[in-house]
């Protein structure tokens, strides 16, 4: 099933009605290429377009779930080739939007595009050893999906304070502000996933698919124009991106607060 996804750190197991997506790229801690944001997105069309399945699970491996995109523009055996990375891409929406439930369960550590996924799934069930951050402004990207649907999940000033701050929190404060629903014991995290599943697929899927649609109107404007423009364009993506491969605050910090290793 990855050759189907064409991303080698991806992994699509079948359990009867219920399709698990694994996150599995350990050497590079499980950090996105871009093959595999795509797989993602054809894992969510595939559960959605096969009789067989009824929802799909998503999880990572070892101690990471998924730290976002990985910085040193690595890609792996298996990888289709895959255009400059745009909006069309991006699996958040297309979880978002999936008429088959999407469960995410978070195992370890959750950042970025990881978290994005965690928080578009119908039911993120999380560990009790997960962490969680927003580390896009660290890496100089105005992150557009973050500004339309964090203020969304846990208001306005929450969501100042995780983007402008980039701090980390442990699943106990996710649970707590909203962002995600559930925390388990780690060594429960499987059954508890399967567990949501089940629960939500006692709804039927007609009335869910319009109740979904009505909840993510409160999500606002994705201006991807901005972000993709900066992500081409401006210095800063680059040099945070630079800054984090070689273990350093990016320039923009001031020398009083720069830090050694990357932040």
């Amino acid at each position: 099933m990855a050759d189907e996804l064409g991303a080698g750190g991806l992994r699509f197991e079948r359990d009867g009605a219920l399709a698990w997506l694994y996150i599995d790229r350990p050497h590079a801690r499980n950090a996105f290429t871009p093959a595999m944001y795509f797989g993602i997105k054809k894992a969510v069309h595939l559960v959605n377009s096969d009789p067989d399945l009824a929802a799909l699970i998503i999880t990572g491996t070892g101690d990471v779930f998924a730290p976002g995109g990985d910085l040193a523009g690595r890609s792996d055996p298996g990888d289709e080739p895959t255009p400059n990375i745009g909006a069309h891409m991006l699996p958040f929406l297309t979880i978002r939007d999936s008429t088959a439930p999407v469960i995410a369960a978070v195992n370890g550590i959750c950042q970025a595009g990881g978290l994005l996924i965690a928080m578009m799934s119908d039911i993120c069930v999380a560990s009790d050893r997960a962490t969680f951050r927003v580390p896009e402004l660290l890496r100089g990207i105005p992150d557009a999906t973050y500004a339309a649907t964090l203020p969304a999940h846990v208001g306005i000033a929450v969501a100042r304070d995780l983007l402008l701050s980039a701090r980390k929190f442990d699943a106990a404060e996710a649970q707590r502000i909203g962002l995600i629903s559930r925390v388990v014991p780690h060594e429960q995290l499987r059954d508890e996933a399967v567990d949501a599943a089940k629960q939500v697929l006692r709804t039927p899927p007609m009335a869910r698919m319009h109740v979904k649609r009505m909840l993510n109107e409160r999500y606002g404007f994705i201006d991807y124009q901005t972000m993709f423009w900066a992500l081409e364009n401006s210095p800063e993506p680059r040099e945070g991106m630079r800054a984090f491969m070689e273990k350093r605050s990016p320039e923009w910090v001031p020398k009083q607060f720069a830090e050694d290793g990357p932040l």
